[in-house]
């Protein structure tokens, strides 16, 4: 008997502390994480790599920010029913309903309660098939 697949997760943070701490607790839960340091790691991670479990991207990223990200995985084949939460210190309405708008399943504010994030990210990746 095989041992079940790890889940995987995306993380495109530019702050290196949060990014620490994301795989860090991501880690603890068993994800496989793969960090990008910013906009473009993350659209080539998107463009070349298989679909993950869940994506967590950062709203304000050098180079191409969260929403374009959340744009272009959705255009993705695969990529449409991938949990994406973003993480963000903006609180505006409008920049919640417009990564709402772009396809993104959550939004989280920074700072975050880590305890919170991971009983989301638990609700949304069970629920996957």
């Amino acid at each position: 008997m095989s041992e079940p697949l790890k889940p995987v997760a995306l993380v495109v943070e530019d702050d290196e502390h949060i990014a620490h701490l994301l795989r860090f607790m991501l880690e603890r839960e068993k994800y496989t994480v793969h960090l990008a340091r910013d906009g473009r790691e993350g659209q080539a991670f998107i463009q070349s790599q298989p679909v993950p479990t869940i994506v967590l991207f950062d709203v304000m990223l050098p180079f191409v920010d969260g929403f374009e990200l959340v744009r272009l995985a959705r255009a993705q084949p695969g990529w449409d029913t991938v949990p994406v939460v973003m993480l963000t210190a903006k609180t505006q309405e409008r920049d919640i309903v417009r990564a709402l708008d772009a396809g993104a399943t959550d939004y989280i504010l920074k700072p975050f309660q880590p305890n919170e994030l991971l009983a989301r990210l638990r609700r949304f990746t069970r629920a996957r098939p």
